[in-house]
């Protein structure tokens, strides 16, 4: 059996704690798989030995296989067991879906700094191809993304964003690229469900304000202007995740 986690890393799971004890174990897991090499389609402890194993409590990891099974990086088979989620064979970023870790600072950096440089150009590409019936649909999804802002529904928010940038991609008329931002949606994703659950930025406006004016910028075929706004709209984003983090640091650190 592998050697159990330190007690001192156990997570805390109070609402105001530094993280949800759910999240901290949920990174516990994700971490297993990748010290351990499981490969997609590889068997997981049950719940009973992984709390054992990583000194969790059963309720905790209970949750966090909920949330790892939600956001696609675990499949729970009822009567069979846990299992590393298997990725599409044509994924060309399968190991990297298999290994990222949504709460390691410097692999979230990295995961923006490539989604700055594929979705500027995407949305470029994207003023200079889109179909009118593919306008219609990114400025729709823009819309519903400020709606869903202007409700503080961050669900909603999360779910008209991934179409939003999604649409896009399928606007530049390049598969690859698209299939880079699909990708990167998954992982940013679990970014934000695993490293800020319960976290309503107060930019969700902001961002829904931005979506909608690189939507026009896109319908009005200026290439451009729309590559500008895609990079600010993705460094507010970066600044967001980066100050949040820190903000829970310092509360963790004063507790």
């Amino acid at each position: 059996m592998t050697q159990p986690a330190p007690a001192s890393s156990q997570p805390p799971v109070e609402s105001g704690a530094y993280r949800p004890g759910y999240e901290l174990a949920a990174e516990r897991i994700l971490e297993y798989i990748v010290r351990e090499q499981l490969a997609p389609g590889a068997r997981l402890p049950t719940e009973k030995d992984l709390a054992e194993t990583l000194e969790l409590s059963r309720a905790v990891v209970r949750e966090a296989v909920k949330i790892l099974s939600a956001v696609g990086r675990l499949s729970v088979q009822k009567g069979r067991g846990i299992f590393v989620a298997a990725q599409d064979d044509e994924s060309i970023w399968r190991d990297h879906l298999a290994r990222f870790l949504p709460a390691d600072l410097r692999q979230v950096d990295a995961l923006f700094e490539f989604r700055l440089l594929i979705e500027s150009n995407g949305a470029d590409m994207a003023a200079r191809r889109a179909t009118p019936v593919q306008v219609k649909a990114i400025r729709q999804a823009a819309l519903e993304t400020a709606e869903a802002a202007a409700r503080g529904d961050v669900e909603a928010f999360t779910d008209a964003d991934s179409d939003f940038h999604g649409h896009i991609g399928k606007a530049s008329a390049n598969m690859f690229l698209s299939a880079m931002v699909d990708s990167a949606r998954r992982l940013q994703v679990q970014t934000f469900t695993i490293g800020m659950a319960g976290t309503v930025g107060g930019s969700l406006a902001v961002a829904g304000e931005q979506h909608e004016a690189i939507a026009e910028a896109i319908g009005s075929g200026d290439p451009e202007l729309a590559r500008r706004l895609m990079a600010e709209h993705i460094e507010m984003t970066a600044d967001q995740y980066q100050s949040t983090i820190q903000r829970r640091i310092r509360d963790h650190t004063a507790a």
